[in-house]
């Protein structure tokens, strides 16, 4: 399987974009079943350049999370990266997890510092483990073999409460222990995310990838709960949008096709590397923005 640093670099020489997509982990054997019987094999019809496996809150699906990513890469022929965390896991925890991931043909990496699982307060480090994501990266290329992306927040990591500036910083440092990409947050105001890339490029001179970090809106509700959670910000007319909407389910999901296709478009105008879509492990609304953005294949 191709390194995600090989992927990025060999579409830039083609100057096309990497479509890419992000799963969790069903929590039921139904889910699973559904997940590799019906929504991977639809979306593997779009020819993604690799698919994403989160690793819950607290690493509490780590295990799962590499079966998954091993079996899309085997039945479907698809790279994978799997995501890590630095919650609840020693050093040595972590040196034996990848050991495993490698075994496993798992070459690609998302180093993240992760979330605890909710209900147990804020992040604390785990005695003997790591505090911060670009230790992560740091020991991941040390061990060799892999290619490692991490997170950039376009407005800023809801934690950093120093500002955005300070977070591309600390964004800028990850890149120097090792990282080969960078995937945003998802937000929904472009200007941020160009703002965070010419902070990044123009003033502290990165070359690697940066890319945007895009979710089709399913509903009004879920889409309030994950920004609170994310820290991302809804444009007023969104707002508005979804106001007018109110408990539409089905009209949510066309105005959020819509919208996230206009969002998209107008990233791949100003030259972004690629598209990174968080799925849900749903196929409707990202098959949808492909055929509309005319990168779905024939």
């Amino acid at each position: 399987m191709q390194l995600i640093r090989e992927i990025y670099a060999a579409a830039s020489a083609d100057e096309r974009p990497v479509v890419s997509f992000e799963f969790f982990t069903p929590k039921t054997d139904e889910g699973d079943r559904a997940f590799f019987h019906r929504t991977l094999p639809q979306l593997a019809r779009l020819k993604p350049g690799f698919c994403s496996v989160t690793y819950g809150a607290g690493g509490s699906t780590r295990e799962k999370t590499l079966g998954m990513v091993e079996r899309m890469q085997r039945e479907f022929h698809t790279p994978g990266m799997a995501h890590l965390t630095c919650v609840g896991s020693t050093r040595r925890q972590i040196v034996e997890l990848l050991a495993d991931a490698r075994a496993r043909g798992i070459q690609n990496i998302l180093a993240l510092r992760g979330d605890p699982p909710a209900g147990t307060g804020g992040f604390a480090r785990t005695e003997g483990g790591f505090a911060f994501a670009h230790e992560l990266v740091t020991l991941t290329r040390e061990l060799g073999g892999f290619s490692v992306g991490v997170a950039g927040f376009p407005e800023g990591h809801p934690e950093c409460k120093e500002g955005r500036h300070v977070d591309w910083q600390r964004l800028c440092a990850k890149i120097e222990c090792g990282a080969d990409f960078v995937v945003t947050q998802l937000f929904f105001d472009n200007a941020l995310f160009y703002e965070m890339r010419d902070f990044l490029t123009k003033k502290l001179g990165l070359t690697v990838p940066i890319v945007p970090g895009i979710i089709p809106i399913l509903n009004a509700g879920q889409i309030r709960k994950f920004v609170a959670l994310c820290g991302a910000t809804l444009p007023g007319p969104l707002l508005e949008g979804l106001e007018k909407i109110g408990d539409d389910e089905a009209a949510a999901t066309e105005f959020g096709i819509d919208y996230a296709t206009d969002q998209c478009a107008d990233l791949l105008r100003q030259g972004v590397p690629g598209l990174h879509f968080y799925t849900l492990n749903k196929t409707h609304s990202t098959t949808r923005i492909l055929h509309n953005l005319g990168l779905a294949p024939q």
